[in-house]
């Protein structure tokens, strides 16, 4: 069943965006027991709503065949990395840490992955499944220097909790 997005409503706050998005993501994955169909949702939605300041949004996921590697899920934007090592990166960092990574120039983390040479900065959250062990990380890159903060940061976190529940 295709779904109509919503879009960002006159003089909505960052925050107040991330709450609508939510629960429209919490809507249409309800009871969805596929997780390629409701990261892909969640990529989508975001990416449609915070365009083109998102100009990659998209998840890693574990590879069950290679549990300490993540491979590309579902996204929107240029090709990604296809597989990055737990530690490598801001997304393996993440995937190593358990811990949500803001970083508001990528030139300056040590390791970083030029998956794609505009990006500027990038945030990546862990999602862990229902026993709480990582299942993947929302990786979302920006061509602009600095485009990520803490509301970004609690929005999208809260957006991950969903994609656990869902």
């Amino acid at each position: 069943m295709a779904e109509e997005m919503s879009t960002a409503v006159e003089g909505e706050t960052k925050a107040e965006a991330y709450v609508r998005i939510g629960k429209e993501i919490a809507a249409i994955v309800a009871g969805e027991t596929s997780r390629t169909a409701r990261y892909a949702t969640a990529a989508c939605l975001l990416a449609h709503n915070f365009g083109p300041r998102f100009f990659w949004t998209g998840f890693y996921v574990v590879d069950p065949q290679k549990p300490q590697e993540l491979v590309v899920g579902p996204y929107q934007g240029t090709l990604g990395c296809l597989r990055i090592p737990f530690g490598r990166g801001v997304c393996g960092a993440a995937a190593q840490s358990g811990e949500t990574q803001l970083v508001r120039d990528v030139e300056a983390f040590p390791g970083h992955i030029a998956c794609d040479s505009r990006s500027r900065s990038e945030i990546v959250v862990p999602v862990l499944d229902a026993d709480g062990a990582l299942a993947a990380v929302l990786d979302v890159d920006s061509a602009e220097l600095d485009a990520f903060d803490a509301e970004d940061q609690a929005g999208l976190e809260a957006i991950c909790k969903i994609l656990l529940t869902a």
